[in-house]
């Protein structure tokens, strides 16, 4: 179950970095107010999560999903640059992910 905890917190982390994005430095109260709810909830559903993974491993998988996350949605639905770099750069972040989770079995 932890493991669906983590999942989940790392959507709403997703979910919180667009709603501030979109918040435009907090000054939209509605995307403001979302971005501020999903922040409470991703943290709260991480320390659920935490209950029972370690530390490095669920923080780091939970700002990781956040990370992957945040750069799909700015460069589907932002319209940010997918340079190769970038992309590699993200395909080494997806990796360490992966290896995080496959080294905690």
């Amino acid at each position: 179950m932890a493991w669906v905890f983590l999942g989940i917190a790392g959507l709403l982390e997703i979910a919180w970095a667009y709603a501030l994005k979109q918040s435009d430095g907090l000054s939209k109260p509605v995307e403001a107010t979302i971005a501020i709810v999903a922040m409470i909830a991703s943290f709260s559903v991480l320390a659920l999560a935490m209950k029972s993974l370690p530390l490095g491993t669920a923080y780091t998988i939970w700002t990781g999903i956040g990370a992957i996350g945040a750069f799909l949605i700015g460069v589907m639905v932002l319209g940010e640059a997918a340079t190769p770099l970038r992309i590699g750069s993200a395909a080494l972040i997806l990796a360490g992910i992966v290896g995080l989770k496959l080294a905690s079995n």
